[in-house]
């Protein structure tokens, strides 16, 4: 009998929070017993029946007497809770070690991948006045200190036989720690599930914007890590050379090994002991982010979580998730949870999956002198990945590969491409998204722009705007000088759009559709026209001779009788390059809308001269990393255990790199000017 048939996990090592070697172990001790299987309890040394609830339990019995040392006697199981006259068994409790009567630690354990029973464990542990509580399902363990029956308090681990609880608030936390603690790739969490606990536990009751508040944490805790990028350069370098020596070592396992403590800067956003003191740091870190990245925030804006408890639960949520060298991906999902979804589902605008915009950059193939934008630019996915592509290229002699978000320090040619780099969007909270993400990546330099794309006619008005200006002014200067005419900002010279436009919803505003030739029906003017249908032509102005474009779109573009002239449109202006159908899944759980990527590049004497007759890349992609709910998908290898990337992250189980590669081939076979 197998541990994952009991649980009913692709691998047994799916139980990720467990040692191996406890797994083995627990796995050789099964046997059967009436046809079903049974293990040989560690405490009560009798046997039970092994259903998937009692394996966690197992395996978090042995975890705390072998990674915690705390002795077998002073564990309980079944324990028998009091509410009044009614009477409920604890799954787990650890006993004071002074007073064996009283409970230290409560311990509730759910089956492989359950979520509940979070609020039965807090009422255990008020019931029993137990200080410390863990709540684990195989995948994800919770560690929390009971500061009163209201609140409990994250922590980053419990302690261990020989330690205090201060001990474990008062450690020593660097980059190291952070990425050998890393609750992201420990608990498998997401960024998002992280928010959602925090809103569960304090935010709902707080009386603050959630929006603007976790923005605020997330843009510390980014500022905090950045502070020590030259630790994690350090550590880096450290960690490729055991690599070298211990070849099958992941990362975990190497820092395990192999990296000893050289001075790391102690990472500051962190829970203290004292919820004072934790506040007055963060806030003073905070200031010291909006220092080094002005425009997101004014200069005298606080952080408005001001309950001193509050603002230490939620940093003690955060502070051992390592944001930097994560795809970008963990920061959009939360992101997209916080902005209004509702607002942006109404305009059919979701933040694009990190896959499809690695897909299209790779395709696009940017270049160090080339110029690009996104004229619909969300979280600016886009954008910084195209920075991320050119700066693998200025350091690798032109090879880029598909990358994650780093704090990595910048050369001169690096810098200087993030002037090169532009975004524009109308949603205010998406724009300062954008900017946090595009100025952190470009050392403190950004060209995200908030205004409205379509409505070019109306942009001077924004300079009237003395806070608009103040913030914007200098990369809206940038965005002009790249005009036709820098009197009318129709027209550009940009090399490569990339942008996913919002496709739902008709515009109606006569006087901003009468700018568009696509309004136009045998010379009459449409009294409303899609809004996606606006953005081709208007991405189309963005692009100079020679320039290509890859933008999304719902599949009904491509194939609808009625939208031929659309078609005919931009067959008249551009090269058709490609059309990679997207798989139905891959906006889910937003919206199952059939979406394809058209790759197109306007007419150019030069280097793109007018043809007829020409080939067109087609592709299908048939898994887009997401299940039909929309969960993520993850590669596996021949044992069914998951898979882990170089950071020791899963691996979303998609095809669209190996499209991007056949496009690469594609395109050099048939000597497009971009991949020539």
């Amino acid at each position: 009998m197998q541990i994952s048939e009991i649980i009913k996990s692709t691998g047994k090592y799916d139980l990720t929070i467990f040692s191996n070697e406890s797994i083995d172990k627990l796995e050789e001790s099964l046997f059967l017993k009436k046809e079903k299987p049974y293990l040989k309890c560690f405490k009560r040394n009798k046997d039970i029946q092994a259903k998937p609830e009692e394996i966690v339990r197992q395996l978090m019995l042995y975890k705390l007497v072998n990674e915690y040392d705390y002795p077998i006697n002073l564990i309980e199981v079944e324990y028998s809770v009091s509410f009044g006259r009614e009477k409920k068994l604890a799954d787990i409790v650890i006993l004071n070690k002074v007073d064996k009567s009283s409970v230290y630690c409560v311990v509730e354990v759910k089956k492989h991948k359950a979520k509940d029973g979070k609020d039965q464990l807090k009422s255990y542990t008020n019931a029993t006045g137990a200080p410390l509580a863990i709540w684990a399902n195989g995948v994800e363990i919770n560690y929390y200190e009971r500061l009163d029956p209201n609140y409990f308090e994250p922590l980053t681990d419990i302690p261990k036989a020989s330690e205090t609880i201060d001990d474990i608030k008062n450690e020593k936390f660097s980059y190291l720690e952070l990425m050998h603690k890393d609750r992201l790739a420990e608990e498998r969490k997401t960024l998002k599930s992280l928010i959602e606990e925090m809103e569960d536990e304090v935010l709902s009751n707080a009386g603050v914007d959630v929006f603007e508040e976790v923005f605020k944490l997330i843009f510390t805790k980014l500022f905090d890590e950045m502070e020590s990028s030259d630790d994690r350069v350090l550590i880096e370098g450290l960690l490729k050379n055991a690599k070298k020596a211990n070849p099958e070592l992941n990362e975990k396992e190497l820092i395990e090994l192999n990296i000893v403590d050289h001075n790391f800067r102690n990472l500051e956003f962190r829970s203290r002991g004292d919820a004072h003191l934790t506040k007055d740091i963060i806030n003073k870190l905070f200031a010291r982010a909006k220092n080094k990245w002005p425009g997101i925030f004014e200069k005298g804006e606080p952080l408005r979580i001001t309950d001193e408890n509050h603002l230490q639960i939620c940093v003690g949520f955060m502070q051992n998730v390592k944001l930097f060298n994560s795809n970008l991906q963990v920061i959009d999902e939360a992101f997209e949870y916080l902005v209004n979804k509702s607002a942006k589902g109404e305009k059919g605008q979701y933040f694009t999956p990190r896959n499809v915009i690695d897909m299209c950059v790779y395709m696009m193939n940017p270049n160090s002198d080339e110029y690009m934008i996104d004229t619909a630019c969300g979280s600016c996915g886009f954008t910084v990945h195209t920075l991320f592509n050119v700066w693998q290229k200025l350091k690798s002699n032109g090879k880029a590969h598909f990358a994650n978000f780093s704090n990595q320090k910048l050369t001169n040619p690096q810098k200087d491409y993030v002037e090169k780099v532009f975004g524009i969007d109308f949603d205010e909270k998406s724009v300062r998204v954008a900017r946090t993400l595009n100025m952190i990546a470009g050392d403190g330099k950004t060209n995200v722009l908030h205004l409205n794309t379509l409505d070019y006619t109306r942009w001077s008005e924004k300079q009237k705007d003395r806070e608009w200006t103040r913030t914007y002014n200098e990369g809206y200067q940038r965005l002009l000088d790249l005009a036709v005419d820098p009197n009318d900002p129709k027209e550009f010279n940009f090399d490569i759009v990339m942008a996913n436009p919002p496709f739902a919803g008709d515009i109606k505003d006569g006087r901003l559709i009468s700018n568009y030739d696509v309004a136009f029906k045998n010379n009459k003017k449409v009294s409303k026209i899609s809004r996606d249908i606006l953005f081709i032509e208007r991405n189309l102005d963005f692009l100079k001779p020679g320039g290509r474009m890859a933008i999304v779109l719902p599949q009904g573009r491509f194939n609808n009788t009625s939208d031929k002239r659309i078609r005919d449109f931009i067959m008249e202006k551009a090269r058709l390059l490609g059309v990679v159908g997207l798989d139905g899944n891959t906006f889910k759980p937003h919206t199952g809308t059939k979406t394809s990527v058209l790759f197109i590049q306007k007419w150019d004497d030069e280097i793109n001269p007018q043809i007829d007759d020409y080939p067109v890349f087609m592709a299908v992609s048939e898994k887009s990393g997401k299940d039909n709910s929309g969960q993520e998908m993850y590669k596996i290898n021949e044992d069914g255990d998951r898979l882990l990337d170089e950071h020791n992250h899963l691996i979303q189980d998609h095809d669209l790199d190996e499209i991007a590669f056949a496009f690469e081939k594609w395109a050099k076979e048939n000597k497009l000017s971009f991949w020539s």
